[in-house]
């Protein structure tokens, strides 16, 4: 069976697709810093899910992680979905905590690159796909989203680097970036504190769009769900 990691699986998009990749027999390596809800996340996705807890800015828990994936053999999916919003309600650039910054750039940035490279062997072994969760915070200019922009934005470049390298004349690694837009969850909420966001589309809306380059596996690059549900390709 195919094996795929999912950092933040708990809740929220993680969540989502690693309950539809369940019911297509998959095994699952899903992880969230908070336990309880992690593995009562776990238990709804069935024995075939490993559940860990710990902090993906942590190299000992993405040690863990790959190790976990090692002992299944093989890797053929890498998810890297968990983020840090940063500080709520979200402060401007210019007073921007720099303590604050460092720690979401750790989660959204160096985290996923650290879990990349410890994984790549395992994922070049089965011809797998990355996918790094991004968001239009990373491409559009938001007041008070440059924190959390700026590490979607580090994150889209490190991902057109690794395409460029790990792609087509490398080992031939699909590897993306997927903008999943505005969704009903936890992160968004704290995003906007006291307001009302339920007009936003819940996670299982997109994983179809995420399904789809599971599939098709078209040319690396950087997609929006909203494009790749009605047929369109990458976003620059």
């Amino acid at each position: 069976m195919p094996v795929a990691l999912i950092t933040g699986g708990s809740a929220g998009l993680g969540l989502a697709l690693a309950t539809e990749l369940a019911g297509r027999g998959w095994d699952l390596i899903v992880d969230a810093r908070t336990g309880p809800d992690l593995h009562a996340a776990a238990d709804t996705l069935g024995p075939r899910a490993v559940a860990l807890v710990g902090d993906v800015a942590d190299p000992l828990h993405r040690r863990e992680l790959a190790e976990t994936a090692a002992g299944f053999g093989s890797l053929d999916l890498l998810v890297n979905n968990a983020s840090s919003l940063g500080p709520s309600p979200l402060p401007p650039l210019a007073g921007y905590p720099l303590a604050d910054l460092e720690a979401v750039h750790r989660v959204n940035v160096i985290a996923p690159l650290g879990l990349i490279q410890l994984t790549l062997p395992l994922i070049t072994a089965a011809a797998g796909t990355i996918v790094n969760i991004s968001s239009d915070a990373a491409v559009e200019a938001y007041p008070g989203w440059g924190g959390y922009g700026s590490t979607k934005a580090a994150l889209d470049q490190l991902t057109a680097v690794l395409a460029a390298e790990l792609g087509p004349g490398g080992p031939g690694l699909r590897i993306y970036g997927f903008d999943p837009g505005d969704l009903r969850t936890a992160m968004h909420q704290r995003a906007f504190p006291g307001e009302d966001i339920s007009d936003r589309p819940e996670p299982v809306t997109v994983v179809p769009a995420l399904l789809h380059l599971l599939t098709e596996r078209p040319p690396s690059g950087r997609y929006r769900a909203a494009d790749l549900l009605v047929g369109s390709g990458p976003t620059s």
